[in-house]
């Protein structure tokens, strides 16, 4: 379901856990958020969903670089968002596991 203009993936870390968040903005300037718990969270704007996921320690995926996610405890090479013809598909990729390092 791609019903929006643009779409933006984000992440959490916490060790070697990635928990990701997609941030929807809509043609009207409000915007959605898809969480890693399957529910949408639906903002007056872009500004608004963006704090919101800053707030709750979200980066903006497409906005790393490798050295930022080195700094997190991955590589850019291993993480890609999730990917899922229906919304209620993604809910069991929202939460993506890397084990253990070498």
């Amino acid at each position: 379901m791609n019903d929006t203009p643009h779409s933006q993936w984000w992440l959490a870390s916490l060790g070697r856990t990635l928990i990701w968040a997609r941030l929807r903005i809509k043609e009207a300037g409000t915007a959605e958020v898809l969480g890693s718990d399957g529910n949408t969270l639906s903002y007056d704007s872009q500004d608004t969903a963006r704090a919101a996921l800053f707030d709750a320690e979200f980066v903006a995926f497409d906005g790393l670089d490798e050295e930022d996610a080195l700094r997190r405890g991955f590589s850019l090479h291993e993480v890609s968002p999730p990917h899922a013809e229906r919304d209620e598909d993604l809910r069991a990729l929202m939460v993506q596991s890397l084990g253990e390092r070498a």
